[in-house]
């Protein structure tokens, strides 16, 4: 084997001398890396969902923990998570083996999902997949967990929960795939995982302090949106490009995550305003991601019409399962399980019912693959209630005994202190925070310095923002005022004195000049028409009204 072959780590290939492109269609690869962009862009939309769901003491928090809980994944996939969760070589049907080390092995092979792309481009793409998990799952410390023993929990968690149920459902000898469980682009690995594992780490977490829970609403609707719209972006990427080629699969999957989030969204929508009479635009966002969540394992495998019927149910399931918590005493703080567990739930339920052979055959590879109930596979439904078990109870117990060792060891205790939920979880773990309002405070005070009340001398305030050019102005107003002193010299404000034989008005910007300094007494007595300041904007007289407008 020559050099070249050791390097690359691909027996009987020499990229200098062969071409490994040669194989594969390049429209293909080009649109399965531009979908991994576009999965990629989901960790910021859970990022921002999240942060405008929480309060606004922790909302920078909850994007910190998100965006580098994507640092942690991709050295994690590169280091042994593609090859435990998709290594071809493994003979087991749990996990993979370490073939693939540190992507050993993995160059211009075909892919172990699908003969269409690379095997470099597979586990490039599958990386994002579980970036997204791991983002959804460490919503789970919202407004009360530590940040460094969830980095930690993240890696130990992908290793040892996604790696194993991504094994299960794509791995090339994993038991789920072989027993025939339908999952299309991760109702399992990605749902069950995400809303189950969050569940778990929330129980072994603890409810958070309810004193301070009272009138607790999300604290920034706008965020909550952008978070939804480039969650739906990137799942066209999610489960388009998990046709793994530009194909006929892959548009019709788009198709059906859009029918499906459309109408999981009215539907949410709806229920709210049964109870509020009010149109909520959380509802919206809530009901579209729950869809996109139904949609996941089911848009490449069932018919647009059966889309429809999933998002209906998908967005009253979720909506109710957001009750679920309550019931079981676990305080899922962003509903993770109710959207994610629930729906990846619903939606493998609806593969056993509505999916179509002639839907899964749309990408030119998976002819012959029998569908469920339209294709007279009624054993198709035990099959997937058999996976939707396993995966929800392994996952729950794995994801708690991970949380729990963590939380053992000194140093690494999940949880923040009372004190530390009191103060907010971006002044405690970070010093930063979202909306600084210490330096608002102090912009205020730079320009609004006013020690005592205007109105005390019979003037009428209007605070206004400071503008250069207008201290002459207020300057002359000062000097007609009576009593001139310190204090109304430093009032930025437009100060209107009556006279006899009309009014001033004057405004004060925060331009040079502003402040404390030499006060020059008024005039003892002010005649008709006399000139009592000269300034920028002209002179002002007795008797005439000045205006000022912006």
């Amino acid at each position: 084997m020559s050099t070249a072959d050791e390097s690359s780590g691909n027996v009987g290939t020499d990229p200098t001398v062969d071409n490994l492109n040669a194989p594969f269609n390049a429209g293909d690869q080009a649109y399965i890396i531009v979908s991994a962009a576009m999965v990629l862009l989901m960790v910021p939309g859970i990022a921002f969902l999240y942060s405008g769901l929480a309060r606004r003491k922790s909302a920078l928090s909850l994007i910190w923990v998100t965006v580098m809980s994507f640092s942690v994944v991709v050295f994690q996939w590169y280091f042994w998570g593609y090859s435990l969760a998709l290594s071809s070589t493994a003979t087991n049907g749990f996990i993979g083996n370490l073939d693939k080390f540190g992507l050993r092995n993995t160059l211009g092979a075909p892919s172990p999902g699908s003969p269409l792309i690379p095997e470099l481009l597979y586990s490039f793409y599958q990386m994002q997949f579980c970036a997204v998990t791991a983002a959804l799952v460490i919503g789970a410390t919202a407004e009360r967990g530590r940040v460094v023993p969830a980095m930690v929990f993240t890696f130990f968690w992908a290793t040892l929960v996604y790696c194993p149920l991504a094994y299960w459902a794509w791995g090339a000898n994993g038991w789920a795939l072989q027993y025939g469980v339908l999952d299309y682009a991760g109702g399992g690995p990605v749902e069950i995982g995400s809303g189950v594992s969050a569940l778990a780490y929330s129980w072994v977490l603890g409810r958070r302090n309810e004193k301070m829970m009272l009138n607790f609403r999300p604290h920034n609707i706008s965020l909550i949106t952008l978070g939804t719209i480039l969650l739906w972006f990137g799942w066209l990427g999610f489960n388009g490009g998990s046709a793994f080629g530009a194909n006929l699969r892959a548009t019709m999957a788009c198709w059906n995550s859009c029918l499906t989030a459309m109408f999981a969204a009215m539907t949410w929508c709806l229920l709210d305003y049964r109870l509020a009479k009010k149109w909520s635009l959380v509802g919206w966002c809530s009901g579209t991601i729950s869809g996109l969540v139904a949609a996941t394992p089911a848009s490449g495998v069932i018919t647009p019409w059966a889309s429809i019927l999933l998002g209906v149910v998908s967005g009253v399931a979720c909506n109710f399962g957001t009750k679920v918590k309550f019931m079981i005493g676990i305080d899922d703080a962003l509903d993770v399980f109710a959207e994610h567990g629930i729906g990846g739930i619903v939606g493998l339920i609806f593969n056993a019912l509505f999916a179509a052979d002639y839907i899964i055959g749309l990408d030119g590879v998976n002819m012959g693959v029998t569908g469920g109930f339209l294709n007279h596979n009624y054993r198709q439904l035990y099959i997937q209630i058999a996976y939707i078990v396993a995966a929800c109870a392994y996952t729950f117990v794995m994801s708690a005994i991970i949380a729990k060792a963590i939380d053992l060891v000194p140093g690494l205790h999940l949880r923040a202190s009372s004190e530390a939920e009191l103060l907010g979880m971006d002044d405690d773990q970070h010093g930063e925070f979202a909306y600084d309002y210490v330096e608002v405070r102090r912009d205020y005070l730079a320009w609004t310095p006013a020690e005592r009340d205007p109105k005390e001398d019979g003037a009428v305030v209007v605070p206004q923002h400071g503008i250069a050019g207008h201290q002459d102005l207020a300057e002359s107003a000062r000097l007609r005022a009576p009593g001139t002193g310190s204090s109304a010299e430093n009032n930025n404000h437009i100060l209107t004195s009556r006279t006899s034989t009309g009014s001033r008005k004057g405004r004060r910007g925060s331009g040079s000049g502003s402040g404390s300094g030499p006060v020059t007494p008024p005039p003892e007595k002010e005649k008709e028409g006399e000139v009592v300041a000269v300034g920028r904007l002209g002179v002002v007289t007795e008797g005439e009204k000045v205006e000022v407008t912006q």
